[in-house]
C-alpha cells in the first residue's frame, strides 16, 4: 500500500527495537503530532514546534525527572 500525497511521515527513534514507543510527524508548517506508535490509528497529540523543542529540552536538561 503507497501513502497518499500530503499524509504525515511518521518517524521513530532510532533506538526503538520495538514498536513501543511514541511516533513524530510534521502536521503542517508549525505543527507536530505525536502518536504511540503501537496504535497508529489512535488519537494523536497535535503540538507547535516551539512547545515539542521546549518539551525536548526540558526532558534533556532532567527538569521532569521524578524525584
Amino acid at each position: 500500500m503507497t501513502k497518499q500525497a500530503g499524509e504525515p511521515q511518521w518517524r521513530t527513534s532510532s533506538y526503538t527495537e520495538r514498536q513501543d514507543c511514541v511516533a513524530l510527524a510534521a502536521l503542517n508548517i508549525d505543527s507536530i503530532g505525536i502518536r504511540d506508535s503501537k496504535n497508529p490509528k489512535g488519537p494523536l497529540l497535535s503540538v507547535t514546534r516551539a512547545d515539542l523543542e521546549n518539551l525536548i529540552d526540558r526532558i534533556k536538561a532532567g527538569h521532569l525527572d521524578r524525584s
